[in-house]
């Protein structure tokens, strides 16, 4: 198995990311959520120019929020920095489009996005929907060396639901799941591997990432410590953001999480401006724990959601998703916290 690492993108990222290249990591995963991290190209950019080995992907880069010559120009500089180095992660939208009040794109709209984008990447002329109106657009000047059009840059979709893995498997494109327990990623692997040989592709040529948060306990450490709850409790409350935003009764939500969003939903009713409630209900997601949230992470969600536990433990888990078929393991790093990366080497290292 391929380790990675994700950030929720600085635009010094490139600090992180050197030091990850000379831990031995694969990949870094850049997040594109433009009013919560720095921007995705700028941090990208900087790290193509301070490393050599390691892979930069954007992890996910949402469709609405570039569009589709921009996003391809940026992914072809990329590439002239960092040849055979990038990786193209796309994904409908959660936290990049909610945090502006919006839901996720179309699945029709994300497959045209692609189309438009590797159709420029192979210095095609292409047919591109703007404004209301079709357009033929191509690079104008590609020999110029400006950019690089050359040099692969694999696709990856971010999908969860049925539909969005039927058009992974559809696109030939590698899949990003995010880790929350062995149970849900052996099943969720399992769903991917049945829509990939539905569209009659070859089980060898799936490409499978894994993104985790998580925290690596040290000896007598508690899993609920405050260092732990920092580093993984930001992804058990992105669940509970989605489900005070939707509105999800009890039956709805698993029973482990039912007296968190129940307690949180009034704190949601109190948010203003009331007309903007995601404002607040989305600062911070995936970054770290807003002081309302915090006592509703226990140590039990933290083990059962996230990957926190000892060395040994994650180890076990690591092997487990190997077997299930991951191929790579990314693992998010939280602002401030990004010394975790050497705790997260030492896991690594003995596998």
């Amino acid at each position: 198995m391929e380790f990675g690492i994700v950030l929720p993108t600085p635009a010094d990222a490139w600090k992180t990311v050197q030091r990850a290249e000379e831990l031995g990591f694969a990949s870094a995963w850049f997040y594109d959520t433009q009013l919560l991290s720095g921007d995705l190209f700028v941090g990208m950019a900087a790290a193509a120019v301070k490393t050599a080995k390691i892979r930069l992907g954007t992890g996910v880069l949402i469709p609405s929020n570039r569009i589709a010559p921009v996003a391809a120009n940026a992914l072809a500089s990329l590439s002239k920095l960092a040849p055979g180095r990038i990786d193209f992660g796309v994904g409908t939208g959660f936290t990049g489009r909610r945090s502006m009040g919006l839901r996720p794109i179309r699945l029709a709209d994300l497959a045209d996005y692609v189309r438009v984008i590797y159709g420029l990447l192979a210095e095609d002329t292409v047919s591109w929907r703007f404004e209301g109106q079709e357009r033929k657009i191509r690079f104008l000047n590609p020999e110029l060396g400006l950019i690089n059009t050359q040099d692969d840059i694999p696709l990856h979709v971010s999908a969860f639901g049925p539909r969005s893995r039927e058009l992974t498997a559809k696109l030939g494109a590698g899949w990003i799941n995010f880790y929350r327990n062995t149970h849900t990623a052996r099943s969720a692997i399992d769903a991917m591997k049945a829509a990939w040989a539905e569209a009659g592709r070859a089980p060898a040529e799936l490409r499978t990432t894994a993104m985790a948060l998580g925290c690596v306990l040290q000896p007598g450490e508690a899993a609920d410590s405050p260092r732990a709850k920092a580093q993984a409790g930001p992804l058990v409350t992105s669940t509970l953001h989605r489900a005070v935003e939707d509105g999800l009764t009890a039956e709805q939500l698993p029973p482990d999480l039912r007296e968190a969003v129940a307690a949180l939903g009034p704190v949601f009713q109190g948010y203003e401006p009331a007309d903007a409630r995601y404002l607040s209900v989305h600062r911070g997601h995936l970054m770290f724990l807003r002081p309302e949230e915090a006592p509703f992470v226990t140590a039990q969600m933290l083990r059962d959601r996230t990957l926190t536990g000892t060395v040994d433990e994650i180890r076990t888990v690591i092997r487990e998703l190997e077997e299930a078929g991951y191929q790579q393991l990314a693992i998010q790093l939280v602002p401030g916290h990004e010394a975790a990366l050497e705790d997260w080497a030492r896991v690594i290292e003995g596998l």
